[in-house]
């Protein structure tokens, strides 16, 4: 698969508010302008389009809608199956969760050796803090840890960079996404949307220095890697959460 880009702008339909406002569109897709231009960027030519099946995907997983695509060329049938995931935003600069877990969640998934685990839950807040007057009393931020702490932690999410970034982003098994489309909507304005393999995201978002920033959170590139919170101070607030930017992928040339 080659990594076409398309960025669109086109004023958005009433209602369109949701990932089921992307299925309506791809399954409208003969009369549907919108879902026309998102074939397009997934390289299909509309005049050899057969059918598109397009459905909400369900259940906890990195891709939010699939698309089937019948493609006839010189007789020949073929069925093509797109994952996309798909990040509807209001505010060019705001971020967007792309996964939250316990930290025994990514033990299962990474393997996790037992002294990170238990920095993680430092961090989190699943263990209350051991150092004397922490800057919140529920939890420790990644610059509290002493120095060998800090380089034990980032070691290991640098040797397991790729890893990490593909299982938040990505995703595993028949769900994984394989494009993602990102569509910005501020009020009335005509909506703005990019299309891109999860490649290229994958080295938008996931290349980069790993590092604890001055705030106490981490960062793998593009990546921030926080203490959920919220949630009342409900036990779902010591969850690690992943965070990005959707629209950087605007600036991706």
């Amino acid at each position: 698969m080659n990594s076409k880009v398309e960025i669109g702008s086109q004023t958005a339909k009433a209602g369109f508010a949701n990932e089921h406002s992307v299925v309506e569109s791809f399954n409208n897709w003969q009369t549907d302008n919108l879902a026309q231009a998102w074939l397009k960027a997934m390289n299909y030519n509309i005049t050899e389009i057969e059918y598109v099946k397009a459905t909400k995907i369900k259940g906890s997983f990195k891709a939010d809608v699939q698309v089937q695509v019948s493609v006839e060329i010189k007789l020949k049938k073929l069925l093509d199956i797109q994952n996309l995931q798909v990040k509807l935003v209001s505010n060019p600069n705001g971020f967007n969760q792309i996964d939250k877990r316990k930290v025994d969640k990514y033990k299962e998934l990474w393997n996790i050796p037992p002294e990170i685990i238990q920095l993680l839950k430092y961090f989190t807040g699943e263990i209350a803090p051991f150092i004397e007057n922490p800057r919140d009393t529920r939890r420790m931020f990644a610059d509290e840890f002493t120095q060998e702490q800090q380089v034990m932690l980032v070691d290991f999410i640098r040797q397991n960079q790729a890893l990490i970034i593909s299982d938040i982003l990505k995703g595993r098994g028949q769900f994984a996404a394989e494009w993602v489309l990102v569509i910005l909507k501020i009020k009335v304005e005509a909506i703005r949307w990019i299309l891109k393999p999860m490649n290229i995201c994958l080295n938008l978002f996931g290349n980069g220095e790993v590092e604890i920033t001055k705030k106490g959170s981490i960062k793998i590139g593009n990546i921030t890697i926080q203490r959920k919170g919220g949630d009342g101070g409900r036990e779902s607030a010591k969850m690690l959460q992943f965070k990005i930017n959707p629209c950087l992928l605007f600036t991706e040339s």
